[in-house]
């Protein structure tokens, strides 16, 4: 990623109580930072942020004052490090992607190796988060005993205090869609344009056909030459790839398709294959990006639509917070025309969401640490709608042991005040945290592929810009991603209008056929299984079940199962992993 880690904190010379002689903070191979020193204040922007020096010169006035939210207003993406003598900030950006790391002693730093603390994994946490989802503990790190920076916080550390955590997401609510598109789509292109026009040369991107990484080509092709990759296979869309091809003719891009073998379906895990810090879903994918993103291997960077659902979309959660608001009507007629539009049960669907907002946060979180204790199959997904916290297929796999673990978790998750109470509002940070993760999580194989990926849609400015829009107004109805077409009239009308959207689930099952047998190896090893959190027979009968393409439910819990077990079980092992 360029800028491989940063550290502080006592174990690296902090300097407690004095300004911050930010020459003490230490900073990995080609980091670009930049370091601002006057009148008492301190302060270092690391990373990929196109700010002059003015600028930072003048948030000095900011840093004196402690309003850390002003330091992460600039484009881009990067880590901000910050001292008035009074106390020491540190944070990364809103979606997680620049991570910080802490421990209770107030050491920090970007790279877990860094902290100078032995790894060792949550096994109990890494459970909860394949059962329940991962959006509730986001201040954890796949480590016990080491803290993360949840996306839109910073560290505080007072002299002479522990570190505490102050929020920073700073959104300023625009009334509706057409006032705040104008700012989003600036926000955007210029996230796109600047990294582009920087680099002065051939671009690589990403070019899957759907509308977000559709939009970043578009937007890069205004101001620069690039390559655009797409994967296709015996088991992609035809759409995808057809609108892919769309997309390069009217952009003039080069383009190259990558048709992709059974040989690098999923799940392989192939020998020398990098593991990484934390578990990663991309991880199972290695064989697939290494064969469509060959043609691009070596340029300066590479765009990705990552992040486009999130801050474009939202989720039928924006029906439960017009519940939560008492406008009951409102979000009725507006689920009604939903369900029917797709064929959904209006009823059905309408009284899981007067459920969900009856129940709230808290009450979400401790039904389900019950339904685990007194061991009651989750209810059918179906056509259910949003949940504060839906059980997947992998509560089934849970021992007795591995249950009575997880409930104690999401009690622990329903009393963290710290977490928004507004449906829209918790899921759309649970969502940009989740995805974020995803894409750092990914870093070491973006390495190993020698690519420098770029995620336009994760930085702040254009997070900020979306999630100023009400989510309500994000929702698409009868039009997809309104957001995207109110804010970037000149993309073609055809691209605009399209309604479907791609998956890897084909892709999935035809991989949990294939290799079926390894697999099932895999989970045997399992750390999960082997300390007695995961049931083996319950885990590999539902691995033949998907093999055998009886049903694609839990798919997606199968993936990040088999991923956290190889990860666990490879350079990550429970005996603990050290600096």
């Amino acid at each position: 990623m360029g800028e491989q880690w940063l550290a502080g904190g006592p174990a690296v010379g902090h300097i407690e109580g004095s300004i911050i002689g930010l020459d003490s903070v230490r900073t990995g191979h080609g980091a670009k930072v930049r370091r601002v020193t006057a009148g008492g204040a301190a302060l270092m922007v690391a990373g990929d942020c196109p700010v002059g020096e003015e600028d930072l010169a003048d948030a000095l006035d900011a840093v004196r004052a402690g309003r850390w939210d002003e330091l992460t207003y600039w484009p881009g993406s990067y880590w901000v490090i910050a001292d008035n003598g009074r106390e020491r900030v540190v944070c990364g950006d809103l979606a997680g992607l620049r991570p910080v790391y802490y421990a209770p002693d107030g050491t920090w730093a970007t790279d877990l190796r860094r902290l100078g603390k032995r790894l060792v994994p949550d096994l109990g946490l890494a459970a909860a988060r394949i059962v329940a989802g991962s959006d509730h503990w986001p201040g954890r790190s796949p480590y016990e005993g080491i803290g993360l920076v949840p996306g839109g916080f910073a560290l505080l550390l007072p002299a002479g205090q522990g570190p505490r955590l102050v929020d920073i997401t700073s959104i300023t609510p625009v009334e509706n869609l057409s006032s705040g598109a104008a700012r989003f789509g600036a926000a955007l292109t210029r996230a796109v344009q600047y990294r582009v026009s920087a680099a002065g040369e051939l671009v690589g991107a990403d070019l899957s056909g759907g509308l977000d990484s559709s939009a970043a080509v578009v937007l890069a092709a205004q101001v620069g030459q690039v390559h655009a990759v797409t994967y296709t296979d015996g088991y992609t869309s035809a759409e995808d790839a057809s609108f892919a091809i769309q997309v390069a003719e009217h952009t003039g891009v080069a383009h190259t398709m990558a048709h992709g073998s059974d040989e690098v379906l999923p799940f392989s895990f192939p020998a020398g294959q990098p593991t990484g810090l934390e578990p990663a879903m991309g991880a199972a994918l290695f064989e697939m990006d290494r064969a469509y993103l060959a043609p691009v291997a070596g340029l300066p960077l590479h765009l990705t639509g990552h992040g486009g659902d999130v801050v474009l979309d939202a989720t039928s959660s924006v029906w439960v917070r017009l519940l939560q608001d008492g406008q009951r009507r409102a979000a009725h007629r507006q689920v009604v025309a939903y369900a029917r539009m797709r064929n959904l049960a209006p009823g059905l669907f309408w009284n899981s969401l007067k459920e969900t907002a009856a129940l709230g946060r808290a009450g979400a979180l401790e039904r389900a640490a019950k339904e685990l204790e007194q061991n009651r199959r989750p209810p059918a997904q179906g056509a259910s709608g949003w949940s504060w916290c839906r059980l997947g297929a992998a509560a089934s796999w849970l021992t007795t042991d591995g249950r009575a673990q997880v409930a104690a978790l999401l009690r622990q998750a329903a009393a963290d005040t710290s977490q928004p109470e507004q449906a829209d509002e918790s899921d759309q940070w649970a969502a940009l945290r989740f995805t974020g993760a995803t894409a750092r999580a990914w870093a070491p194989f973006a390495d190993a592929l020698e690519i420098q990926p770029v995620h336009p849609y994760l930085d702040n400015a254009v997070v900020r810009a979306a999630f100023a829009v009400p989510a309500a107004a994000r929702r698409g109805g009868y039009t997809f991603k309104p957001l995207l077409a109110a804010a970037l009239p000149e993309l073609p009308s055809w691209l605009l209008e399209r309604r479907s959207k791609g998956s890897f689930t084909p892709q999935r099952i035809m991989a949990y056929r294939q290799h079926h047998a390894r697999l099932g190896d895999l989970l045997a090893i399992s750390p999960l299984v082997m300390h007695g959190l995961v049931d083996h027979t319950a885990v590999t009968g539902s691995l033949g079940h998907l093999g055998q393409g009886r049903t694609p439910i839990g798919s997606a819990d199968m993936h990040q199962m088999l991923t956290v077990s190889w990860w666990l079980a490879g350079a990550h092992s429970p005996a603990g992993a050290s600096c």
